[in-house]
C-alpha cells in the first residue's frame, strides 16, 4: 500500500491488526546483522530498539572484532541491555586478527567486505542452527540483514529476509544501478585522467527517482580503472543477484525528505519500508569510549554560537587536510568542538596537531576523541555541522535542524552531499582540494546564512512529523513490524 494512499482508517485498521496479532502469536524473533561498522552498528541498534519495544526478541550479530571494541567501549551498558528479549551473538569475519596497537581501528572496507561475504555463511548457519535447538529463546520468524552481508540469502533459512540498507534511498538506489553504469560504458574509467579531465561532471539524468546528479555524485566506487575492483563487484553481485532474493527493503529515511527516490524504488521493490529517522537507543553503540566533558564545555558556550566538527569512523584524512581543516577554523573567527578520533590522521597524531592549533585560539575551541554526535548537535549551543556527510550524520543534522559543511569522503556520502545542497539546499560544500580558505569560507557561510538556517528547521519539522502519530515513518515501521511477524515467507507484504 503506498504511502500516500494510506488513510486514517487504513492506519486504524493496521493498528488493530498488529494487536490482534500480538495478544495471538508467541513472541516474533527477529536476527539482526549488520555491516561489522560503526555507522551500520548504530542505526542496526536504534531498529533493535524499535522492535524491543514491540514485543519482539531480538538477537543482534556483531563480529568477534566488533564485540571486543563494544566490550571494550561500553560493556556495562551492552550486559545490562541483554536480557531475556536481547541477546548478543558474535561470528568470525574471517581476517586475521590485528597487531595489539590496532585493535580500535577502524577494519579496511574492501577487505572486510569481502571476507565476510565469501566466509561468513558458515559461521552464520551455525548460529541459526544454535538458536533454533535454543530452549530459552523463541523460533526465529524473521532475519534483518544489512544489504552488503548478503550471504543471509545464499542459503533458505526457512524465514523471511529483510535487507536494511543503512544510507539514504538516493543512495542505495545509486547503487542498485551499478550494473546499468557498467553496461552503458560509465564505470570502470578508461584511465586515471578521467578522474581530473572533467569526466565525472557527466550527467547522470536517467535514472527514475534521481535528479540533478553528475557522475561524481555517484557513490565513489564508480571512481575506479578496474574491472576486478572488490567493491565495485560487491555491489553489482547486491544488485543482480542478493536484493532480488529479499523479502523487503528497510530504509532509515522518510517520505518528505527522499519521497521521488522512494517511490522508484517502490516500483521494483513493492515492500519498501521506509521507518526513519530511526530515534537513538538508550544502549550507546559507540566502539570508541565517548567523552563527555565537550558537553559541559558546550553548556558554557552561548546559544548556536557552536560548529561541530566529526568525520565520522571511517574518514581519514592527510596531515596536509588536517592543518587546512585546522587553521580554516581558527581564522573563521567561530566556535568550534571538534571530534578527533585516534586513527583519524593517515600518518600521524591527529590529536597533538588539532590540540596544537585549538591552544593558539584558547577558549573558543575545543577538541574530543570521540562524542556522543547526537547529543552535541541537539545541544542549544551548536549551530551548524562540518560532517563527512555519512548517513546517520546526516540524518541528525535533518532531526536537529543543523545546516551543513560537506566535506564526503567516499561512498554514497557524495550523494548525500548532493542532496543537502542541491535539493534539501540546508548545505555548502567545500569544493576542490581543502584549503583554509575555503574552510574559512564554508564556516562563515553555515554560521551566518538565514536561508540555510530556515530551511534546516523546516526539515526538523517535516522529520518530526514523519515519526509522529499517523506520520509516513510511523505507518511504514507498523507495516515492518506485521511483516517481521509472520512466519510465512509467502505472507510478506
Amino acid at each position: 500500500m503506498p504511502i500516500h494512499r494510506i488513510r486514517a482508517a487504513d492506519a486504524r485498521g493496521i493498528q488493530k491488526y498488529m494487536s490482534s496479532l500480538i495478544a495471538a502469536e508467541p513472541q516474533p524473533h527477529a536476527v539482526l546483522v549488520p555491516v561489522p561498522a560503526q555507522g551500520h552498528i548504530t542505526p542496526f541498534l536504534r531498529l533493535a530498539t524499535l522492535l524491543l519495544a514491540r514485543r519482539f526478541h531480538v538477537t543482534f550479530v556483531l563480529t568477534e572484532y566488533n564485540a571486543r571494541r563494544l566490550a571494550r567501549s561500553r560493556g556495562h551498558e551492552w550486559a545490562a541491555a541483554a536480557g531475556p528479549s536481547f541477546s548478543v551473538e558474535t561470528i568470525p569475519d574471517g581476517l586475521p586478527p590485528p597487531p595489539s596497537d590496532k585493535q580500535d581501528v577502524t577494519q579496511d572496507v574492501p577487505a572486510v567486505a569481502l571476507s565476510v561475504r565469501s566466509t561468513c555463511l558458515g559461521p552464520f548457519r551455525d548460529l541459526m542452527a544454535r538458536l533454533g535447538r535454543a530452549p530459552d529463546v523463541p523460533p526465529v520468524t524473521s532475519i534483518v540483514s544489512d544489504g552488503g552481508m548478503g550471504f543471509t540469502v545464499d542459503e533458505d533459512f526457512d524465514v523471511p529476509v529483510f535487507f536494511f540498507f543503512t544510507h539514504s534511498a538516493c543512495g542505495g538506489w545509486s547503487y542498485l544501478h551499478y550494473p546499468d553504469l557498467i553496461s552503458r560504458g560509465y564505470t570502470p574509467l578508461k584511465d586515471e585522467s578521467f578522474l581530473t579531465n572533467g569526466y565525472l561532471d557527466t550527467p547522470i539524468d536517467w535514472i527514475p527517482g534521481l535528479e540533478n546528479l553528475r557522475l561524481r555524485d555517484f557513490p565513489t566506487f564508480v571512481r575506479t580503472t578496474d574491472p576486478d575492483d572488490v567493491m565495485l563487484n560487491l555491489i553489482v553481485r547486491r544488485a543482480t543477484v542478493d536484493a532480488p532474493r529479499c523479502a523487503g527493503l528497510i530504509l532509515n529515511t522518510f517520505a518528505a525528505l527522499e519521497g521521488p527516490v522512494l517511490a522508484a524504488i517502490r516500483s521494483k521493490y513493492p515492500n519498501l519500508y521506509a521507518i526513519g529517522p530511526l530515534p537513538s537507543s538508550p544502549v550507546s553503540s559507540s566502539l570508541w569510549k565517548v567523552e563527555v566533558d565537550c558537553l559541559r564545555w558546550l553548556d558554557a558556550q552561548p546559544d548556536a554560537s557552536v560548529l561541530h566538527v566529526n568525520f565520522g569512523s571511517i574518514t581519514v584524512v592527510t596531515k596536509s587536510q588536517l592543518k587546512e581543516f585546522a587553521w580554516g577554523l581558527a581564522r573563521s573567527g567561530h566556535r568550534f568542538l571538534w571530534a578527533v578520533r585516534p586513527d583519524l590522521l593517515r600518518d600521524g597524531d591527529a590529536a597533538a596537531i588539532v590540540k596544537e592549533m585549538a591552544a593558539k585560539v584558547g577558549d573558543r575551541g575545543a577538541v574530543v576523541g570521540w562524542c556522543d554526535q547526537q547529543r552535541v548537535l541537539a545541544h542549544p549551543a551548536t549551530a551548524a555541522f562540518l560532517s563527512h556527510c555519512g548517513w546517520n550524520s546526516t540524518l541528525e543534522s535533518v532531526v536537529e535542524g543543523r545546516p551543513v559543511v560537506c566535506w564526503p569522503f567516499f561512498a554514497e556520502q557524495q550523494t548525500n552531499c548532493r542532496y543537502l545542497c542541491a535539493t534539501w539546499r540546508i548545505g555548502v560544500e567545500i569544493s576542490g582540494e581543502v584549503t583554509q580558505e575555503e574552510v574559512e569560507r564554508c564556516v562563515r557561510t553555515v554560521m551566518a546564512d538565514e536561508e540555510l538556517k530556515r530551511r534546516a528547521a523546516e526539515w526538523k519539522e517535516k522529520a518530526r512529523d514523519a515519526t509522529g502519530p499517523g506520520g509516513s515513518s510511523t505507518t511504514d515501521l507498523d507495516r515492518l513490524v506485521v511483516s517481521l511477524m509472520q512466519t510465512s515467507k509467502r505472507s510478506v507484504s
